[in-house]
């Protein structure tokens, strides 16, 4: 990895609870207050191509739809902040990055994010109009465009586009909320 992409995947680690091997987003492209548009690259490593499918591996289309919500729960990480009663801190942390040697391995060691601290998650409550027209294949990087479109109260609503190589696998909306978590883990 990069440079570029070890300071991304700590900036990802501390904005949004996902962890390997559930962890699609390995680089953020760009990053406003609506907007963010991220990439993922599907290796051919990954455990799911070995049963989707053996001899033709396809990406499940699900998860396409996870790495643009997990894109969106990035964008989310600003607001969520706010509503985990942090108003000062919008990067999710609180905490300058370290650049070690866990950023040299693009692990994730990053400090646990605010919605976690808070007991807060991101949780995605609705998909609407989701449109699959297109197989992403092992060794294909895919751009994922997330827009919110809007906030009422704790619910967000977004607008998501899944691109490769200015192909569209998958188009959807979707809505989620930041959930308290019990001990339990019970939303």
């Amino acid at each position: 990895m990069n440079s570029d992409r070890n300071v991304d995947r700590q900036r990802i680690c501390e904005a949004i609870p996902h962890r390997e091997p559930f962890l699609f987003v390995d680089e953020i492209l760009e990053w406003t207050d609506g907007r963010i548009v991220c990439a993922k690259t599907f290796t051919g490593r990954e455990t799911f191509f070995a049963g989707h499918y053996p001899g033709h591996p396809l990406v499940p289309g699900v998860l396409l739809c996870e790495a643009a919500m997990q894109a969106g729960a990035i964008l989310l990480s600003r607001p969520w902040a706010d509503v985990a009663g942090r108003p000062g801190d919008k990067t999710g942390s609180g905490s300058a990055t370290s650049h070690g040697e866990a950023a040299e391995s693009g692990r994730c060691e990053a400090p646990v994010p605010v919605v976690s601290q808070a007991r807060l998650v991101p949780v995605a409550t609705r998909m609407n109009d989701v449109r699959f027209k297109r197989m992403v294949r092992p060794g294909e990087t895919i751009r994922m465009e997330v827009e919110l479109t809007e906030r009422l109260a704790e619910a967000f609503f977004l607008r998501a586009k899944v691109t490769v190589d200015g192909q569209v696998p998958v188009r959807f909306e979707f809505a989620c909320t930041a959930s308290k978590v019990d001990r339990g883990g019970t939303l």
